[in-house]
């Protein structure tokens, strides 16, 4: 058990460091929004959709940074790259279908008419659209042949998944040179940066300053469900080429052997907790995921027929491939060994009174939907929606998930605000109203490793938002409106030390 004492004496020292901007020697979510890391919770090219995103260098160094696209079902990579931004740069993209394109394959490809160098270079893409913008196809590799995991293996799973940021470095000598753009607007020489060696002197530890943003986008519908993208600050203090194997969100480091997360309770208060990283097996992702852990998170809901409303819930598992993923944990395919705070592997056949409860495609962890009307109403334990015989729990199996709550009885095929094949059905309580989803029931309770000192975070590491869409067919005469917006899921943390809470 951690002091008072200690507690003072961290918070102390944040607010002293707060005036450098990113907190120190800790991973965090931030909340200034800014940091080394950058989650974009949700992709998707379903339903003649687009999402955009973009990435801003907030600081006057330059930065290299790996960009990840990961598929959602057990988020194996469909396509990485290194990305180089210059002192106040931005990139953006743009993520579409091959076929709303034109083009052949059932996949998803990015886009980008963006300078900044990356590695390899644009040159090395699938192609041009007809407009001459570089694009790249999806892969399908790392989820087929040999890296198969009982998941889908055509091209149509790289259509949705989520995106992942990781500042490798800050850059400086010739290489910042490298990177910088001249007054043309183009950097001055990415051949230098797409081949650098690890020990290269102008590799220095990464500070930081990133900011992100997305968004999913129809044009022809017009809708538009934008989002910020999740920053976590102080992951790294080395410079993440010089460590062996790719970079990724397990090789977060603090200090030597040790990776801290800061983290704040339901009051407020601030507290922290130590993962060893120096022995096996490491912890450093437990302190990505402790600040992403929740027991519950919490957001509106909207399905109001004569709105023409309907609400999607993304919720998504940003590290849960490190505790789930047979590849990643060196198992068998179908093997038990998931670690806390999941409970079976992806693709394990787990079976219980003749019902398959696991199994291909899946890594399923029971929650629980708490909803509630405006006026503080709730659903009795057998009362609609819920008709006798009372239901098995509901399970979310994916790494990205998307709960569909629409305005129509029937279950749909697809969630209804934003297409995805993903999409767990809830029946909504009332028209509009609030909804409490428990990641810690009592029926399959999560917990993370305990830290060094001992603190335990209930729950799992989640985060998403809510989509909802309004659509308006008596604006005027023969015109037809939608209106979207998106809001980020707030979440309560539950991290106990012994019989007390972390302090």
């Amino acid at each position: 058990m951690k002091s008072n004492a200690l507690r003072a004496a961290v918070a102390a020292s944040l607010v002293a460091s707060a005036a450098a901007g990113e907190r120190a020697n800790a991973v965090e979510l931030s909340p200034e929004g800014t940091g080394q890391v950058l989650i974009y919770p949700y992709y998707t090219v379903n339903r003649n959709q687009q999402t955009v995103i973009s990435v801003v260098n907030a600081t006057n160094a330059a930065k290299a940074v790996r960009v990840r696209f990961l598929e959602g079902y057990n988020a194996r990579e469909v396509l990485d790259f290194n990305l180089f931004l210059s002192d106040f740069d931005v990139w953006t993209a743009s993520v579409f279908a091959l076929t709303d394109a034109g083009l052949n394959g059932d996949g998803a490809a990015i886009t980008t008419t963006d300078h900044s160098c990356t590695a390899p270079g644009k040159d090395f893409w699938t192609g041009a659209l007809g407009t001459g913008r570089p694009y790249q196809e999806f892969l399908s590799s790392a989820y087929t042949g040999t890296h198969a995991d009982s998941g889908p293996t055509g091209v149509a799973r790289t259509r949705e998944g989520y995106v992942e940021l990781l500042q490798l470095a800050d850059l400086g000598g010739s290489l910042r040179t490298a990177v910088t753009h001249t007054s043309s607007g183009n950097p001055a020489n990415c051949q230098i940066v797409q081949v650098i060696d690890p020990e290269n002197a102008g590799l220095l530890p990464p500070t930081g300053g990133l900011f992100g943003a997305g968004g999913i986008v129809n044009v022809a519908q017009g809708t538009f469900h934008a989002y910020n993208a999740d920053a976590i600050g102080g992951f790294s203090k080395v410079a993440l080429y010089a460590v062996p194997g790719i970079p990724s969100l397990a090789q977060a480091n603090t200090a030597d052997g040790i990776a801290t997360a800061f983290t704040f309770d339901a009051a407020g208060e601030l507290f922290r907790s130590d993962y060893v990283t120096n022995v096996p097996p490491s912890q450093a992702i437990d302190a990505v995921s402790a600040v992403f852990m929740a027991s519950y998170l919490l957001n509106e809901y909207n399905v109001d027929a004569s709105a023409g409303s309907n609400t999607d819930w993304v919720v998504t598992f940003p590290t849960k491939r490190f505790y789930v993923d047979p590849e990643i944990l060196g198992l068998p395919l179908g093997s038990a060994g998931a670690l806390p705070p999941f409970t079976f592997t992806f693709g394990q056949r787990v079976t219980v009174n003749g019902t398959e409860i696991n199994g291909d495609a899946r890594s399923c962890s029971q929650v629980q939907f708490l909803p509630f009307d405006r006026e503080a109403g709730r659903p009795g334990p057998y009362n609609p929606p819920f008709p006798m015989p009372f239901p098995p729990p509901p399970t979310l199996c994916t790494t990205v998930n998307v709960i569909t709550m629409p305005n129509l009885r029937e279950r749909p095929t697809e969630s209804v605000v934003l297409g995805s094949r993903l999409h767990t059905h809830v029946e909504p309580f009332a028209a509009a109203g609030w909804l409490r989803l428990l990641l810690d029931p009592a029926s399959q309770p999560h917990a993370l490793r305990a830290s060094r000192d001992g603190d335990v975070f209930r729950g799992l590491p989640a985060t998403g938002f809510q989509a909802v869409n309004y659509v308006n067919g008596n604006v005027a005469p023969g015109v037809l409106s939608n209106y979207s917006a998106a809001f980020r899921h707030r979440a309560v943390r539950s991290c106990v030390n012994g019989a007390s809470a972390c302090n």
